[in-house]
């Protein structure tokens, strides 16, 4: 079928049509204009009429104006994306994205995707217009976050939804984080990071305190997502959040957090004394949080999960001596 022709459009909750697609055009206007849904040729389901591109290029402002790009509405930087989470102790997300509307995500995150999904690898920043030096300078960024130069956009080419998945790399949690609702701006762990609608900006933070880097268990390197869309991060085990109000205090373990807003102070203080600090088993030092502002805790950091492992697979071959696996390590309490 022609896209001259078939073409139907929603009024008063009423499907009007068939009709060609001037006189869809001509009576949009009267039904919502780019908001009103409409089906026609190439169409799977009913669209909003700014998402389908032989439509929208016709529903511009005054003469000589361009209409807005499609999946961005007006005053907004990022895409407006759907998205559902699956899973339990191994989630993974799928992301619904209108035709028009692009998804960044880390390099090997993507777990599946439908036919009408474009994939590309790009090199820096997508939601920045920059030369090359300036992707020189984003990637450099990244690498020191310890994630890889290069993320991967997807985007939906055709006239109709499409989908893709992310999947976290871990046993965890993935959490949705609207940023537009969080000022703006969170301040994440390193590596956290898994998908964010186009628009959302991936960039790193340097810890204020010399304390906090050395001993923050975080290092001296964060991750800021900053934008007015959807941001997935993943973490390890339970993931909580935890609305601090003005200068109330929180102490947790170093490796438990997962992110902050930027308006949380974040500082480490001693443990205890000597011995509680050498035999607790809960290090040398606690991070504290201190509001206002909201925090996310992970209950099962990856750097105590892969002390684990390598600590059972180091005992294995002690599992049949007399003294059964016991070291110094186990006695301290400092294997984890």
């Amino acid at each position: 079928m022609s896209i001259d022709s078939g073409w139907y459009y929603v009024k008063d909750g009423k499907s009007v049509g068939p009709m060609s697609r001037d006189d869809l055009i001509r009576q949009l206007p009267a039904a919502g204009g780019p908001e009103a849904l409409i089906y026609g040729p190439g169409l799977s389901d009913w669209v909003k009429a700014r998402h389908v591109a032989v439509v929208a290029e016709y529903l511009g402002g005054a003469p000589g104006m361009k209409p807005p790009p499609i999946g961005r509405p007006a005053g907004r930087m990022a895409d407006e994306i759907d998205y559902e989470i699956f899973g339990d102790d191994m989630q993974f997300v799928e992301i619904t994205l209108d035709p028009g509307e692009v998804v960044v995500a880390e390099a090997g995150a993507m777990m599946y995707m439908t036919r009408g999904i474009q994939m590309q690898t790009v090199f820096g920043d997508p939601s920045k217009n920059q030369g090359l030096f300036g992707k020189l300078f984003e990637a450099g960024k990244r690498m020191i976050t310890g994630e890889s130069l290069f993320l991967t956009t997807f985007g939906a080419v055709g006239s109709q939804r499409e989908k893709v998945a992310f999947a976290s790399p871990y046993p965890g949690k993935i959490v949705p984080m609207d940023v537009s609702h969080l000022g703006g701006e969170v301040l994440c762990q390193k590596e956290a990071f898994l998908c964010a609608a186009r628009g959302v900006q991936i960039d790193i933070a340097f810890q204020k305190r010399l304390g906090a880097g050395l001993f923050g268990g975080e290092g001296f390197i964060l991750q800021r997502v900053r934008g007015d869309g959807l941001a997935f991060v993943h973490a390890g085990g339970t993931i909580i959040r935890r609305e601090l109000g003005s200068g109330e205090q929180l102490r947790l373990d170093t490796g438990c957090l997962v992110a902050f807003q930027p308006s949380v102070d974040y500082d480490i203080q001693l443990a205890g004394g000597i011995k509680t600090s050498l035999f607790g088993g809960e290090g040398l030092f606690l991070a504290t949080l201190t509001g206002p502002g909201n925090v996310w805790l992970q209950s099962l950091p990856f750097s105590r999960l892969a002390g684990r492992i390598v600590g059972a697979y180091g005992r294995r071959k002690d599992e049949g001596s007399l003294l059964g696996g016991i070291g110094l390590g186990s006695i301290l309490g400092t294997d984890e």
